[in-house]
């Protein structure tokens, strides 16, 4: 009976876990792409699956995680439990934690 109930236990916890995990979600708004301060320091990638990778300075990968856009307004939740918002205040302007941020076209392309 014991051993029953571990497996029965450790099913459940796998299974929690694997639904614990994201599915990939598509974009529905017109944001998705390369968002870079005029200096060029700080990056956002947001990507059409609603993940996000924030670059700072020469750390490629300084953040990531999710993201949802609800008209012209993001949320952004940090995989390591951070979270963050901002504002489209057109199709090439993100305001975000007192930052502007700019819709490059060309993402290897410099400030």
């Amino acid at each position: 009976m014991r051993h029953a109930f571990a497996v029965l236990t450790t099913a459940a916890l796998l299974t929690q876990s694997a639904h614990a995990e994201e599915p990939a979600m598509r974009t529905d708004h017109p944001y998705a792409g390369m968002w870079v301060t005029d200096d060029g320091r700080i990056r956002h990638e947001l990507l059409p699956n609603g993940r996000y990778v924030e670059a700072r300075g020469a750390r490629e990968r300084a953040y990531e995680g999710r993201y949802e856009v609800t008209g012209t307004h993001i949320e952004y939740w940090d995989d390591t439990g951070f979270t963050a918002d901002g504002d489209f205040v057109d199709v090439d302007t993100l305001h975000h934690g007192g930052m502007v941020l700019r819709r490059r076209e060309d993402p290897a392309a410099k400030p």
